[in-house]
């Protein structure tokens, strides 16, 4: 099959590879643009375009595809490849009417989530940071709402209650690579279901702000330390000590009760803490400015007395 592949984070790559080595002719990749990276702000390739060029594929990065002169350019590429399919995988652009009915067999997302739950931007993180026990990908022909088209095959997998943010996106990015290659076959040979969602059961993971991610160790402890593993490795879950941000990137709920305020260091092995009436290990921390590190590490080369207030 003929395809145009959008996409842009690490998460899209297998998908991507996983149709190349279908036999599929991904005749163009569609990615967002460069964006400078750590203090020198040299342009970073995408990771969808750096697999593309790698592989000899074409790739254009469209500011938009929807305004101006670059969208109506766009449009003009798109029509000229004339591609059976467009894949969709975690591209950040909204396509266009126009756009959605240039192939035969329809614009096809990979979404990280069982649709209709959890549509929008952020469907991993949020999964894990509402203590979710199931999550999944999805397939589905796209449509002019965000990620409201009709389902074709879902794949589920347990989200185990250790589970990290970061581990679950690199299950689904697995699965969703199987899932489109299973979705295409189905497709072309015209047996595939088409099932509509319903929207009573719809929620939208919005995109994750800074909000999201700082700490408020008043809440429950089972609830900080979904936010806690939800939000690992990136962006991170943070707090202050001492006026410095502290990445918190891993924890350990502990079966103790504290009578201390929330957010106060109590005595206990490592770096513990007061939240919501019980104790949360910080067990993987990241200071500001410093690399990843054990807790039992960081208090090696920082005594922090009981007593102390983080928040």
């Amino acid at each position: 099959m003929n395809i145009v592949f959008m996409g842009t984070p690490v998460f899209s790559v297998p998908c991507l590879e996983a149709l190349i080595n279908a036999g599929h002719n991904v005749r163009a990749v569609f990615t967002q643009p460069d964006k400078p990276k750590n203090r020198g702000h040299k342009m970073q390739m995408t990771p969808v375009k750096e697999f593309a060029v790698q592989r000899g594929i074409t790739v254009y990065q469209p500011v938009s595809l929807r305004k101006g002169e670059e969208g109506l350019r766009s449009l003009k590429i798109l029509e000229e490849i004339a591609p059976e399919c467009i894949v969709v995988v975690a591209y950040g652009q909204i396509l266009t009417k126009d756009v959605l009915s240039i192939p035969k067999y329809g614009c096809i997302n990979v979404h990280a989530s069982l649709l209709p739950g959890y549509r929008g931007a952020a469907p991993i993180q949020r999964a894990v940071m509402n203590g979710e026990t199931v999550s999944g990908v999805t397939t589905m022909y796209m449509a002019e709402g965000v990620d409201t088209g009709d389902m074709i095959l879902r794949s589920r997998t347990e989200i185990t209650s250790d589970m990290t943010g970061e581990q679950l996106h690199d299950r689904l990015s697995v699965m969703g690579a199987e899932l489109i290659t299973a979705t295409l076959e189905q497709v072309e040979k015209g047996v595939a279901p088409r099932e509509a969602q319903n929207e009573d059961e719809a929620c939208y993971a919005k995109m994750i702000g800074k909000d999201d991610c700082r700490i408020d160790f008043d809440k429950p402890a089972d609830s900080v330390y979904n936010q806690i593993r939800g939000l690992s490795s990136s962006p991170g879950a943070f707090t202050f000590l001492d006026g410095k941000r502290l990445k918190v990137l891993f924890a350990e709920k502990l079966d103790r009760k504290a009578s201390e305020p929330s957010g106060t260091v109590v005595k206990g092995e490592g770096l513990c803490v007061a939240c919501g009436g019980e104790v949360l290990r910080l067990s993987d921390i990241q200071p500001e400015g410093g690399k990843r590190m054990k807790d039992t590490d960081y208090l090696r080369g920082r005594k922090i007395e009981e007593g102390a207030r983080l928040g």
